[in-house]
């Protein structure tokens, strides 16, 4: 029987900022409800209609960019690579290497909260591999696998 006594690991937008560099506009990531160190992560973006992005793409028809979706996962995955072997986030940086087999199956448009899933397929030392999800109310909107790496800072 699983232990109920432990709360789930959940992250504030301030815990969030502690760990990752970006600000405003790209912090694609407003909470985190729930972690398992080296395994996965679950957290979601507000999407708001006064995001920057939604004036040029498109106009008639806000819709959020696909890239910007697979961002707030490479950032979600981030968090899970902090959580799961802790760095110094204030002299190391986690860089995005590539995506793999990035799929989009359907849009994102203001008002929605994407739900973000994101696990690890592979660690090995600085670099990681995760496997990520974005969907809103269930329907699988993107899907992708990550590669990042924990770099040092430069002065």
């Amino acid at each position: 029987m699983p232990d109920r006594t432990q709360a789930p690991v959940t992250l504030d937008i301030h815990q969030i900022l502690s760990i990752l560099p970006h600000r405003y506009p790209l912090v694609m990531v407003d909470r985190v409800t729930e972690i398992t160190a080296n395994k996965c992560i679950r957290g979601y973006k507000c999407v708001a209609y006064n995001e920057p992005w939604f004036q040029g793409h498109f106009p008639q028809r806000p819709i959020m960019p696909g890239v910007l979706i697979l961002e707030s996962l490479t950032q979600l995955g981030g968090i899970l690579a902090y959580a799961s072997d802790p760095f110094d986030a204030t002299s190391n940086l986690m860089f995005f290497l590539g995506i793999d087999k990035a799929k989009f199956r359907h849009t994102v448009t203001p008002g929605d909260r994407l739900d973000l899933y994101a696990e690890v397929l592979h660690h090995r030392s600085n670099v990681w591999k995760l496997r990520g999800e974005a969907s809103v109310d269930g329907t699988l909107c993107a899907e992708g696998e990550m590669l990042a790496s924990i770099v040092d800072r430069e002065p």
